[in-house]
Formats: C-alpha cells, sequence, structure tokens
C-alpha cells in the first residue's frame, strides 16, 4: 500500500473520529432576578450573609467584576442573555408589553447549541409574552417548565412543557427540583447540555422560603459604600428628586434644589428580606452541583451565575433599578470551568450580558452569529490580555412604568473612568461622573466648567456607540412624542 498516497485522507478520518469522540462541554446557566452585584458572602459587603456556594462558583471559577446588563429591567435583560443583542434591535425593551424577540431573526444561543446535538432546557422564569399551552414553549428548549410574568412565591401556575397546572411549594425549590429531575431522569445521559436555571428569587416582595424566614434576625443591614445614603441630590436633574418624594412630589412645589438626609436605616432595613430569599438560591446552587458531581458531569459543565439586572439597597434613597446608577445596571458574573479557566480569576474588563451567548457558543466552538451584537468573553476567561477589548459602553432605558415608580428614558455611555448619563428631559440637566474619585456616583460633574472636555468627548463616543449599535430611540411607539420632543411627561 502507497502510505503517502492514502495519507490525507487518513488524516481527514483521524480528525472526524477525534471530532466525534470530543467530549462536548455542557451549560448550565443560573439567573437570579433582582440581586446587588455584591449580595453574597464574598464581597464582604454584609458581614453576616452566608452564600457558600455562589462563594464556591468565585473560589472554584472566575469574578467578572465589571459586568453589566445593557438595560437594566427583567425581560430587556433576558431576551439579551439568550440573543446577544441590544433591547432596541431584538425589541423586548419593556416589561408590561409582554413581547418576544424575533425567535427566527433572533435565535437565543439554545437553538444553535440544540443544531449541534445539545439537549436543551429551560426551568423558570421568562417573563415576555404570556402564552398558554404549547406556545408557552419557546424555540430552542427539548424541556421547558416555566410561568407567565412574575409568577408567584408559593404555589405557583406553571408550564410543564405545555401542561398547566398548579404546583405545590416554594418556588425557589420546585425549580431546583425539576432542574435536578431532568438532570437525572428526563435527558439522554450521552447527549451534552444546555440548562438555564432561571429564578423568581430574589424579585420583590423577596418571600423567603418558611425556613429562613426568621434568618439573619437581629442583623442590620449596614450603611452602602460611599455614603450614597446621604444623597442630597444637590446639582443633580429635578427629576431624580421628584423620583425620591414618590407620587406625592406635586405636594411639594417648586421641588428644593437639595434635600435633607434621610437617616438609616429607615425604610431600607426591610431589604433584608432579599438576603433572606436568596439563600434558597445558594442552597439550590449546592443542590445542583452535588447533582451534576454524582453524575460525573460537573467538571464538565461550564456554570453561568448572573442576575438579570441590579437592585437599589437604599443607595440615593432608591429602591428597585431601571437607572443607569452603578448599583442597578452592575450585576455578579460568575463563571466555573476548571478545564478552561482558573479558580479565583477576576476580569477587570467591562463585559456586558450580550456577551454571555457569543460567550457559550465560543467555548462550544460554535462561530458567533452576524447578528449577535455582543462578543465573546472566551479569551478574558482563560487569562489573555486584549487590547483591543471594549473601552466603553452604551447602557439604555426605555421607560416601561407609570412615574414616579420608574424614571425617564435613558442612555449612558459608561468608560472605567466616566459615565455620561442623557435623559432626553426639557429644562432638566444630564449627569456627568468620575468613577475613579466618585465611585459612589454622589457628584454630578455636568455644569462644572474643568469637565466640558470630557462631557464633549463622551457626547461624541454615545453617538458613536449609538450608530454602531443601531440605537432606535423610537422603537416603543408610545414613547416617540417624548423622545422626538425631549420632553418628560410628569
Amino acid at each position: 500500500m502507497n502510505l503517502i498516497k492514502f495519507l490525507p485522507l487518513l488524516l481527514i478520518n483521524f480528525f472526524v473520529l477525534s471530532q466525534e469522540n470530543k467530549t462536548q462541554p455542557n451549560f448550565l446557566f443560573i439567573l437570579v432576578d433582582d440581586l446587588p452585584y455584591d449580595a453574597n458572602g464574598f464581597s464582604g459587603r454584609y458581614p453576616f450573609l452566608k452564600t457558600p456556594n455562589i462563594d464556591r462558583l468565585a473560589n472554584e471559577g472566575v469574578n467578572v467584576e465589571n459586568f453589566f446588563v445593557t438595560q437594566s429591567i427583567c425581560s430587556p435583560s433576558r431576551a439579551s442573555f439568550l440573543n446577544g443583542t441590544y433591547p432596541h434591535i431584538h425589541g423586548v425593551n419593556q416589561n408590561n408589553r409582554h413581547v418576544d424577540p424575533n425567535w427566527n431573526k433572533f435565535p437565543s444561543y439554545a437553538t444553535h447549541l440544540q443544531k449541534q446535538g445539545y439537549q436543551s432546557a429551560h426551568i423558570g422564569k421568562i417573563h415576555m409574552a404570556h402564552s398558554k399551552g404549547k406556545k408557552h414553549i419557546r424555540p430552542g428548549f427539548d424541556y421547558w417548565y416555566s410561568f407567565n410574568g412574575q409568577g408567584d412565591y408559593f404555589n405557583p401556575e406553571v408550564n410543564d412543557n405545555g401542561l398547566e397546572y398548579q404546583e405545590k411549594g416554594y418556588i425557589t425549590d420546585i425549580l431546583t427540583d425539576k432542574t435536578v429531575d431532568w438532570l437525572i431522569n428526563k435527558r439522554e445521559s450521552k447527549k451534552p447540555f444546555v440548562l438555564n436555571l432561571w429564578h423568581k428569587a430574589v424579585h420583590e416582595k423577596h418571600l423567603p422560603a418558611p425556613r429562613h424566614k426568621k434568618l439573619y434576625i437581629g442583623e442590620n443591614l449596614p450603611k452602602p459604600p460611599f455614603d450614597t445614603h446621604k444623597e442630597t441630590f444637590d446639582g443633580k436633574p429635578e427629576w431624580q428628586r421628584k423620583k425620591t418624594y414618590g407620587a406625592k412630589w406635586k405636594n411639594y412645589l417648586p421641588i428644593p434644589k437639595k434635600l435633607e438626609e434621610l437617616k438609616w436605616p429607615i425604610r431600607y432595613q426591610k431589604n433584608i428580606k432579599l438576603l433572606r430569599s436568596l439563600a434558597a438560591v445558594d442552597e439550590s446552587i449546592g443542590t445542583v452541583l452535588k447533582t451534576l458531581e454524582e453524575l460525573g458531569e460537573l467538571e464538565n459543565t461550564v456554570v453561568i451565575f448572573s442576575s438579570d439586572n441590579g437592585y437599589f439597597m437604599g443607595e440615593h434613597t432608591f429602591k428597585d433599578k431601571r437607572l443607569a446608577y452603578e448599583n442597578s445596571m452592575r450585576v455578579p458574573m460568575l463563571i466555573r470551568y476548571p478545564k478552561y479557566f482558573k479558580g479565583q480569576s477576576v476580569v477587570s474588563n467591562q463585559c456586558l450580558n450580550i456577551d454571555v451567548a457569543p460567550t457559550i457558543l465560543d467555548i462550544a466552538g460554535i462561530e458567533k452569529p452576524d447578528y449577535m451584537q455582543g462578543e465573546s468573553m472566551l479569551d478574558l476567561l482563560i487569562g489573555k490580555s486584549d487590547s483591543d477589548w471594549r473601552k466603553s459602553f452604551l447602557f439604555e432605558y426605555y421607560r416601561d412604568s407609570e412615574w414616579p415608580h420608574a424614571g425617564p428614558n435613558q442612555v449612558a455611555v459608561r468608560t472605567m473612568e466616566f459615565k455620561l448619563v442623557e435623559s432626553f428631559i426639557e429644562n432638566d440637566i444630564d449627569e456627568l461622573y468620575d468613577l475613579v474619585n466618585d465611585p459612589g456616583e454622589m457628584n454630578n460633574l455636568i455644569n462644572d466648567s474643568r469637565f466640558d472636555e470630557k462631557e464633549n468627548e463622551l457626547r461624541l463616543e454615545s453617538l458613536r456607540l449609538q450608530k454602531k449599535y443601531k440605537y432606535n430611540p423610537d422603537r416603543d411607539w408610545h414613547l416617540r412624542t417624548i423622545v422626538k420632543n425631549r420632553k418628560f411627561n410628569n
């Protein structure tokens, strides 16, 4: 036999055989709702807070410490996680419109993995279009267990692969049990899998499991870093002072230029319930990791942990999210995969929720589709420096709720040093913060002439990013008049 003649064919056959025998990584994406980026044990933000399983992910994986969402609210952010595009592109820029992206035009990472032989499951919150029966199952998932809207903490109405019924129990425990059951009994063990475990917790009303009802009794929430609880809004937009007054703001006209400092922790101590409801989520992580370990799948599973948006725990006198402050737009991001990623690693680059889908596909060896606007974080996660990584990013918010609960439409550009926030309100001011010297964003520099050059630079950068990402302020029909006239309808 002439081996030289058949060498190319032998090499091709060897490559095909090696690819067939290659063990594809599994993916487990755990998403929490409304979790502050520092609400965990390892950050030290809350000395009494115990999150051993979240801490384990940080200890054995990578902490992407500057991770942000492109819009800080549930539905838009969850859609962006799935398909790697901005809300103004995929069209889910509201909570209350109850719409989905066009899944044919913007398929999720699960769809791409499914086409490559992956088994896929979504267990938990989706919070987009409300639908019943089989119509509730989104494309790309072989198994579906979810619910409409926010769902309920106790005895929720669920959709189990098209079958609708009322489940008994506490939502975090239910989702955990369904996840374990799918891993052990429902999937084909020889196939790689992609599994979403997307919790309702720790969303307001922050209801903990009964076993955690008295957790942290006697503990007090510590004051926020950088004294942001002392916010008076001196030199800041008037709309923020109106928001602070709540629905009664018209009783205080004219709105003062500066508010009195509120005593800590009046009205904020109740946020300790959020930390109580996190306890069951942490237990859930431990249960699922143990299950994967017992199945022999843990070391071959990429475990991703994050939140759909941040949450104010009294910083700047606010609760909820939506706004362009760090506490609202910054979220936790932990990724564990010992085969690739060194434990106790930290990535400081600015990364976004639209980067998750490209990263998952990259790890799986699938090329990023053209419609995805995010970038793969893989090089950063394995410790490679990337001088071309984004130096700035665009944040957006489309008013999705009644004033004053929600803020106005916003577009922000953030670098590692500065942030510029535009709110499109006539006769009000924008915001400019020095994130290095004022990480709490307490001192608005927009009217400080020493920073005029920086302001102009950031405005140009905002326009550049808007063009790059095809930003469309008229995406939502009922906002067009507001944006067009640069007014905010009180």
